[in-house]
C-alpha cells in the first residue's frame, strides 16, 4: 500500500500540474483560449478540485465534490457550482460537529472509536 507522504506528494504534485493549463485559460488572449474552453471546464478544474478535496477532506468527499460541481454547472451554471461547493463545505462542517457531539473521535489513521 502507498504511504500517506507519498500519497499526498502526489495529489499535491497532480494538482500543481493540473493548474497550469487553467492559468494559461485564464490569462491567455480570448480568441484564442475558447477551444480549450470545455477541456477547461469538463477536465482541468474537475481534477484540480479532486486533488485538492482528497488532499483536504478524503477520496469520498472529493468524489461527493466533484460530482456535485459538475451537476450544479450542467444545471444552472458556474454559480450554482460555486455555491454548491459552498454549501458541500457546510455540511461537511455540520457532520462533523455532529460526530464530535456523539462521541466520535477520528484518530490519525481511517479508523473510528468511541470515547
Amino acid at each position: 500500500m502507498i504511504s500517506n507522504a507519498t500519497q499526498r506528494s502526489i495529489l499535491r504534485w497532480i494538482h500543481i500540474i493540473v493548474t497550469i493549463p487553467i492559468f494559461g485559460y485564464i490569462y491567455g488572449p480570448a480568441s484564442e483560449v475558447q477551444q480549450y474552453a470545455d477541456g477547461v471546464r469538463f477536465i482541468f478544474v474537475p481534477i484540480m478540485v479532486l486533488s485538492g478535496l482528497w488532499m483536504y477532506a478524503g477520496a469520498v468527499f472529493a468524489i461527493i465534490g466533484v460530482v456535485v460541481l459538475l451537476g450544479a454547472y450542467q444545471l444552472s451554471g458556474y454559480g450554482a457550482a460555486v455555491l454548491s461547493q459552498v454549501a458541500l463545505f457546510i455540511a461537511r462542517k455540520i457532520w462533523l460537529v455532529i460526530r464530535a457531539r456523539h462521541g466520535v473521535v477520528r484518530d490519525a489513521g481511517p479508523q473510528c472509536r468511541q470515547k
